[in-house]
């Protein structure tokens, strides 16, 4: 996907800053972010049905590369804060996004006060971390934030899916090398361990499914041809096409399509 903040320690600011002045300096793939985008606008439309006090998003790289999905949690909320551990991107996410409060902060070490939010989304900020004991000291922080009865709306890149787990599973620099990754990733979890993990952390999960259900690599391929050749039209039907795959939300074999894996949580 593409939201970066909080990384392993061997991936920090400076890498992320660097990942972002890449991105904002010249677009990278704006089809698949905005079909990306769009399908994070239509999760929200299910699972957050009511509105806010004061939200928190636990980055910002994707208001700061495209037109992200902010705008959807800020609708549903009197206050939005956004953090990020980059520079760069909390510069140009405020560029782009002036009515926006921003905050440099790391996602396991907050700046902010017990119970200060009633709703936190986090997409796929916690899927690039180096060890899986960041994760748990992130949800520690999201929970202790969250006032009792909040509501966390968590996506991790989800180890149910096989493409996902086999990418997972080889050198980065590999990755890195053949661009079939265009930035670091790390510890990750499928629905199952996510849900153990929300519990022991304080919150009980209310719903799990998974989105973004067409296969990454081709739909990035398939935009990047479209972006080259074809026109507003062209570009319009692939979107539709991209669209369609999220039907396969509603099968069984969902959590292995899905390439990430959404828990809706409540803190306790």
């Amino acid at each position: 996907m593409g939201h970066r903040s909080s990384s392993a320690d061997t991936h920090g600011s400076g890498y992320w800053d660097a990942v972002g002045v890449s991105w904002t300096d010249e677009p990278t793939d704006p089809l698949w972010r905005a079909h990306t985008d769009a399908v994070y606008a239509r999760l929200m439309e299910r699972r957050l049905p009511r509105h806010y006090r004061r939200a928190l998003k636990t980055d910002l790289f994707d208001e700061a590369v495209a037109a992200g999905f902010g705008d959807s949690i800020a609708r549903r909320s009197d206050a939005l804060v956004g953090i990020d551990t980059s520079a760069a991107v909390l510069a140009r996410a405020a560029a782009r996004s002036p009515d926006l409060e921003t905050v440099m902060a790391d996602v396991r070490a907050l700046p902010f006060g017990d119970r200060e939010f009633d709703l936190v989304v986090s997409p796929s900020t916690l899927d690039h971390f180096g060890a899986p004991g960041d994760l748990r000291r992130a949800l520690l922080e999201l929970a202790r934030v969250l006032e009792p009865g909040g509501t966390l709306l968590l996506t991790l890149d989800n180890l149910a899916n096989p493409l996902v787990a086999l990418r997972n599973a080889l050198p980065f620099e590999l990755l890195r090398r053949s661009r079939l990754v265009p930035y670091f990733v790390g510890a990750s979890l499928g629905p199952r361990r996510l849900r153990r993990l929300l519990d022991e952390c304080g919150f009980e999960v209310t719903a799990a499914e998974a989105i973004v259900h067409v296969p990454r690599v081709l739909a990035v391929l398939a935009a990047r041809v479209v972006e080259r050749r074809g026109g507003p039209r062209a570009q319009r039907r692939l979107g539709a096409v991209l669209m369609r795959f999220e039907a396969l939300e509603r099968l069984p074999t969902r959590f292995l399509s899905g390439h990430m894996v959404v828990a809706v949580a409540t803190r306790r």
